[in-house]
């Protein structure tokens, strides 16, 4: 997972055009007059050897006579001329290109191959091919051909389809809705879905983000960067093609990843005006505010169909309702009466903003002659300020653009129907509830592993070594009884009380691109219903086998406790056995316990990796340090509290020479990436002690963020104001080190500024080489891991 060099596509400084025409028709003439209509105000270099002049544009003849390194080209010319202008292009210093054409014959892909070589000795990216290209409207950079120009909005759009993009950028278009950022992303032979989340994820400018795909090709860097990008913003997703048998594998990941998925465009549309324009807070409920009674019940039944997430009346506003508005009809929804007036819906704001139980506004609307639409949208805007948790809007009969736009500008969304009101509001609701699961960090091993796991382990060593294929049987269940699965005999469960609830069958299969996934199939209580089929994702804990059991017909029928520990086992066996490629087995399901029947445990001595990686528990360490009990270990989201303490705790002056700059308080979005990391892609250990009271405070954190090849890692360290001076710093870089020398990285390095002495000493310290960087400001750190770097082989640029 890389976010290397993205920064050029999201926000150039310079673009190129190579193969920029003003033949009609052509891709270059399309490519290049886009360009020129987006406005981008900084450097643009047409470049094609067939022309002298366009417009008022001096042609360049050849990508390696450009004046400097464009930040971005884009390549307008046949595949046979990719790999050589990427050549050109990558020894200039460019960073980034988007191919606008497609690869469709066997020498289009050799070329594409060249050309990917090509790239990446200079770390340059690749959009593409076959890309409709990416627009970043804040700076008008339209970059490719998309069939309008996009205003600037707070919602980012990413497609692995071009005609889709043209089709929802239009549509945003004509109804004043803009973007922060929409993507193309083409054949993604270098950037796919993975990075560009990853890199929205940080990304200031973008409230939300809106997915379309029909495949994931890199699943497990993509489950690494939608989850890091749900942690801190809504990430809605469609997918086509539900008949796909690998659909429900889809639904699986993208709710373990937190993101929510919507079954229709007309859906992810809507999003783009409730996300895009909105500060809706979701709660789990509304209060409806509508002045006609057969609108309320129109409303009511959509918000019924959606959830039922109506909130219920405060009984302490009845009193305060009949003074202000002595013809309205309290409760929910609150019906201001045939003769409502514009300022009505002002007073209603007022009244509930009393009452936060009332959760989001919802006003529903038709023009009467005493209430006409533009006005009670005027005293909207006018009283926005009481909805506590956002306001909505569903005008029946539509607005004129004018007032669309001021009810826009105000960060009021407006919806068409009722209908579409409510599904867009449960969305966002659902990604409240996703957020929490997404928070859920199941736990590896510890680094002295439990005996009985010890022996379970050894034991599919062996048998994979003796040329095994499966354990069943006797066999299997001595597996599994080391791992705490009760595994009831071929003769019934003798020492049970009652008759068994239900059978819920359990298979493990290694999915090619998912890798080890739980199917679970649980049979219909009434026998004419459906199965309930689901997908899970190990790592499993009991509150994420909470969201899957729950779903069963049956769920009320037993005691939780023991299905959850169970299925949580079976979430150890597989995380912890790699031998472990496939299992079937049914979990028989009584009113007090469960027991595991017919097992088999299918062999092998290669197997995919997790899609989604366990907490490290082995990196966990206590010990006696400067009279305290120190705990060294991994990051969990949990710790985003001690976080914000530790941060509040250091001078102003500290943290500017910890973040290159003046930092003022860091927000929950900020605090989320520190604290919320995955496990295979970056480490963060703290140290911590604990107060007598159970207080938990953390003294210190180190860092170091991996690059997709394992290559180099970027470190960074922070210590308390108050805990400097007593060589925390230098325990924790021992640590970072041993660590990324177990994790086979080639390559530390490190920034930091030329007046940070305490910085540098510790650095030097630890055995880091100091070198200059390109900033005369800023020196750089880099320590060889493995003797093959340290004698000889180049080093990366810190």
């Amino acid at each position: 997972m890389t976010v290397r060099n993205l920064d050029a596509l999201f926000r150039p400084r310079s673009i190129a055009v190579i193969g920029a025409s003003e033949r009609p028709g052509s891709t270059g003439a399309m490519v290049w007059a886009r360009v020129l209509e987006g406005g981008f105000e900084g450097p643009l270099w047409p470049v094609n050897p067939k022309h002298a002049k366009l417009g008022a544009y001096a042609v360049i003849g050849d990508a390696g006579d450009l004046p400097q390194a464009p930040s971005v080209a884009l390549i307008c010319t046949p595949p046979a001329t990719w790999p050589g202008i990427v050549h050109k292009l990558g020894g200039l210093g460019t960073r980034a290109a988007i191919i606008v054409g497609h690869v469709r014959s066997d020498d289009d892909r050799l070329a594409l191959r060249h050309t990917l070589s090509a790239a990446r000795p200079h770390l340059l990216r690749i959009v593409g091919p076959g890309s409709l290209g990416m627009v970043s409207p804040a700076l008008r950079a339209h970059l490719g051909a998309p069939s309008c120009t996009v205003k600037a909005g707070g919602v980012a759009w990413v497609s692995q389809s071009n005609a889709l993009t043209n089709a929802v950028l239009g549509w945003a278009h004509a109804r004043g809705l803009g973007f922060s950022h929409a993507v193309a992303l083409g054949d993604e032979a270098d950037v796919d879905a993975g990075d560009v989340l990853d890199y929205l994820a940080s990304d200031p400018g973008t409230r939300a983000i809106l997915l379309e795909l029909d495949t994931v090709r890199a699943a497990r860097k993509f489950m690494s960067a939608a989850r890091a990008a749900a942690r801190n913003k809504p990430v809605l997703a469609l997918r086509s093609g539900r008949a796909d048998p690998a659909d429900g594998l889809y639904t699986a990941a993208f709710r373990r990843a937190g993101m929510v998925r919507v079954d229709a465009l007309d859906d992810l549309l809507d999003e783009v005006e409730s996300l895009g324009v909105g500060r809706v807070a979701a709660g789990a409920s509304a209060t409806l505010i509508t002045s006609d009674r057969g609108l309320a019940t129109l409303a009511c039944d959509a918000f019924a169909a959606a959830g039922g997430m109506l909130a219920p009346w405060p009984t302490e506003a009845s009193d305060a309702l009949q003074q202000a508005l002595p013809h309205a009809v309290g409760g929910n929804p609150l019906q201001l009466g045939d003769d409502a007036r514009p300022e009505h819906f002002g007073t209603a704001l007022k009244l509930l903003a009393e009452h936060r139980s009332s959760g989001t506004a919802f006003v529903v609307h038709a023009s009467t002659h005493g209430a006409p639409v533009g006005e009670v949208a005027q005293a909207l805007i006018a009283n926005q300020r009481f909805a506590y948790r956002g306001l909505l809007a569903c005008f029946f009969g539509g607005l004129d653009a004018a007032t669309r736009d001021a009810l826009h500008a105000q960060g009021i969304p407006v919806h068409t129907t009722p209908q579409r009101l409510a599904r867009a509001f449960a969305r966002l609701v659902d990604y409240r509830l996703g957020r929490e699961l997404l928070m859920q960090t199941p736990e590896g091993l510890p680094a002295q592993i439990p005996e009985a796991i010890d022996v379970a382990q050894a034991q599919a060593c062996a048998a994979v070594a003796g040329g095994e294929r499966e354990l069943s049987g006797e066999a299997a269940a001595r597996f599994l009884e080391s791992f705490g699965l009760r595994v009831e005999s071929q003769e019934g469960n003798a020492g049970s009380s009652g008759q068994a609830i239900v059978d819920i069958a359990i298979e493990l299969h290694d999915d090619d691109n998912f890798g080890p996934v739980f199917h679970f199939t649980v049979p219909s209580a009434d026998g004419i219903s459906e199965a309930l089929r689901v997908y899970g994702l190990p790592p499993l804990n009991p509150t994420l086998a909470r969201d899957l059991i729950m779903r069963s017909p049956y769920a009320r029928q037993a005691a939780p406790a023991p299905a959850l520990a169970a299925l949580t086992a079976l979430s150890q066996v597989v995380c912890e056995v790699r031998q472990i490629g496939g299992l079937s087995l049914s979990l028989r399901v009584y009113s007090d316990h469960v027991t595991v029947v017919d097992p088999v445990l299918k062999l092998t001595a290669q197997r995919s990796r997790l899609a989604i990686v366990p907490y490290p528990r082995r990196f966990e360490e206590t010990l006696d340090w400067q009279g305290l009990r120190l705990t060294v270990r991994p990051i969990r989201p949990e710790d985003e509290a001690a976080h914000h303490d530790l941060v509040e705790a250091m001078t102003p002056e500290d943290l500017r020479l910890r973040f290159f700059g003046s930092v003022g308080s860091f927000d929950h979005s900020q605090l989320a990436r520190m604290t919320q990391i995955d496990y295979d892609r970056e480490m963060a250990l703290i140290a911590t002690v604990t107060s007598e009271e159970g207080f938990t405070r953390t003294l210190g954190v180190v860092r170091a963020v991996a690059d997709p090849d394992n290559e180099t890692a970027e470190f960074a360290v922070a210590v308390r104001s108050d805990q400097k001076g007593r060589r925390l710093g230098r325990l924790l870089m021992d640590r970072i080190i041993r660590y990324a020398r177990a994790r086979g990285i080639h390559w530390l390095v490190g920034e930091a500024l030329r007046e940070n002495t305490p910085m540098i000493s510790l650095a030097k310290a630890s055995g880091f080489t100091v070198t200059r960087t390109e900033d005369p400001g800023v020196v750089g750190f880099r320590m060889a891991l493995d003797e093959a770097r340290e004698n000889g082989a180049q080093a990366p640029r810190a």
